[in-house]
């Protein structure tokens, strides 16, 4: 008897690792498809506007005084539709004329008094009633479907569609029906945030940026760079922009810009918007905007995370799809709540560069839902506050996988290189 008891306990004990294995397996997988969720949901996306093909003519500075605000108004909007054909080189004709050209006056700013009338103004020109006095009816030879990937840099934060930001919003708002660039712009949410962010416009796998590419339709991508400084709290905002193109995201241009408070920011980046078409108009006419035949060279095979993560876009789309239709979508497995804590964490800043490097590479670790510098020393030891979804062992663990040399506290880390 002795015997047959000892010879069971082995596969008892088999039995128990082997269970134990499997919810240690599901549990993983679990809080793998929750940080991706957590990494999709929430409002990222801006739909673009409605490209036309009509002409549009922004930044008409007006200031007109009347009777009442109302009639200023009136004047004001007249000048500005002048002021519009002019820029276009349009020829004399009355103003009845053109106002029957106008499809649109779009207000940017504007401020009214009793009798005074300040604004902003955008003039939209309907195309076909134009092109009679303008001439060329026939709108030239476009570029390839383009992927636009808008980078916004503050704050050595570096974010695409991961959260709505100003930059995304400008070139959501931008008309470019009149463009010579076919631009292809994605909303940014559900999956896209997966898909197309920093790390994206870094990579240099021409299997990777295929996929992507054809994932949206587009021939080749364009990364127009905004990196945004603000001088002090109110005051003047520099902005820095650079264009770039390809999967090896070569360099087209760049200029500078000043906003002189935040109020005029969106003003400033609404008109860098336009610099940088005009600089993709011009590399596009010079022959440099043109396929990259080794984006073809993929050997037919597609990377395993890039399929699992289209495949995660995907299922997330079609559920938007059947929310906005009204439909019942089922939870896929228990929903588990993650209990977010704030961790303070020291690390090396010697220079610039490493303290963006360490912003970005701990913001990128699984489990951090967002961070801030309480402390900044170029040259010394920089501190910032963590917000992660787990202990402070978990965080240090988290950190040490990403190749850091992690000194852990009682209440604090020190992470190195």
């Amino acid at each position: 008897m002795s015997h047959n008891h000892t010879s069971l306990m082995p596969r008892r004990l088999n039995t128990g690792l082997l269970r134990a294995a499997g919810v240690i397996v599901v549990l993983a997988s679990l809080a793998a498809a929750i940080a991706l969720m957590a990494q999709v949901v929430g409002d990222r996306g801006i739909a673009p506007v409605a490209s036309s093909s009509d002409i549009e003519v922004r930044g008409i500075k007006v200031d007109e005084r009347g009777e009442t605000g109302a009639l200023a108004r009136e004047e004001a909007w007249r000048e500005a539709q002048r002021q519009a054909w002019s820029r276009l080189n349009g020829p004399s004709i009355s103003d009845g004329q053109l106002s029957g050209l106008v499809s649109a006056i779009v207000i940017q700013e504007e401020r009214i008094g009793p009798k005074r009338y300040i604004a902003t103004l955008g003039v939209i020109f309907d195309r076909t009633r134009s092109a009679p006095f303008l001439g060329g009816g026939e709108r030239a030879r476009g570029s390839a479907p383009m992927l636009l990937l808008p980078v916004s840099v503050s704050g050595g934060t570096y974010t695409v569609y991961e959260v709505r930001n100003p930059w995304q919003r400008a070139w959501a708002e931008f008309q470019a029906g009149n463009s010579r660039i076919d631009y292809v712009r994605p909303v940014g949410a559900g999956g896209d945030s997966l898909l197309l962010n920093y790390g994206q416009v870094q990579r240099r796998s021409r299997a990777w940026w295929r996929a992507i590419l054809d994932q949206f339709g587009a021939a080749s991508v364009l990364v127009p760079v905004a990196k945004l400084e603000h001088q002090w709290p109110g005051g003047p905002v520099r902005g820095e922009f650079t264009a770039r193109y390809g999967p090896d995201s070569r360099v087209l241009d760049s200029f500078t810009m000043v906003a002189d408070s935040p109020e005029q920011l969106p003003e400033m980046l609404s008109r860098a918007v336009d610099r940088f078409d005009a600089i993709f108009t011009q590399a596009f006419v010079d022959g440099m905007l043109r396929a990259d035949p080794t984006l073809d060279d993929t050997g037919g095979k597609m990377d395993p995370a890039l399929a699992r993560l289209i495949e995660i876009g995907r299922a997330l789309q079609a559920r938007d799809r059947a929310i906005a239709a009204g439909e019942t979508v089922p939870q896929e497995g228990p929903q588990v709540a993650v209990e977010v804590e704030s961790h303070v964490v020291q690390f090396a800043s010697p220079d610039a560069a490493s303290f963006d490097a360490a912003l970005s590479s701990v913001r990128a670790t699984p489990g951090v839902r967002g961070l801030s510098v309480t402390s900044t020393a170029i040259g010394g030891q920089s501190v910032m506050s963590v917000s992660f979804a787990g202990s402070l062992n978990e965080l240090a663990s988290a950190l040490s996988q990403r190749g850091y040399t992690v000194r852990q506290g009682e209440s604090a880390i020190a992470i190195s290189r």
